[in-house]
């Protein structure tokens, strides 16, 4: 199962994600859900980083894992494309309750 743990401040404004697991809908290589999230996370990523031109707190990313956090004073700016990451993966729960699990966490 992947589990995709969103932190959020204590007024609930998202300040990153982790990403963590694999969701065994196919083999390696070809499941669906486990593609989907990931290319989701690295698009927010990017776009955060690249397009944003916003500096990440932390940044990690591993086979079946990635932590992307930003700083308190950049979440602000950074907030719609982590919305579209949630609404997305939310969806994807909601599709496939079995692989994948979003919670939040309060950091």
């Amino acid at each position: 199962m992947i589990r995709a743990d969103f932190l959020t401040d204590p007024g609930g404004s998202l300040q990153g994600f982790h990403i963590q697991g694999h969701a065994g809908c196919g083999e390696a290589g070809f499941d669906i859900v486990c593609a989907a999230v990931s290319s989701a996370a690295y698009l927010t990523a990017n776009t955060i980083t690249d397009v944003l031109s916003i500096t990440p707190l932390s940044l990690r990313v591993e086979d079946g894992d990635m932590m992307f956090r930003l700083e308190a004073r950049d979440g602000g700016k950074a907030q719609v494309p982590l919305l579209g990451l949630k609404l997305h993966l939310i969806g994807l729960e909601e599709q496939y309750p079995d692989a994948i699990r979003v919670s939040y966490i309060e950091v």
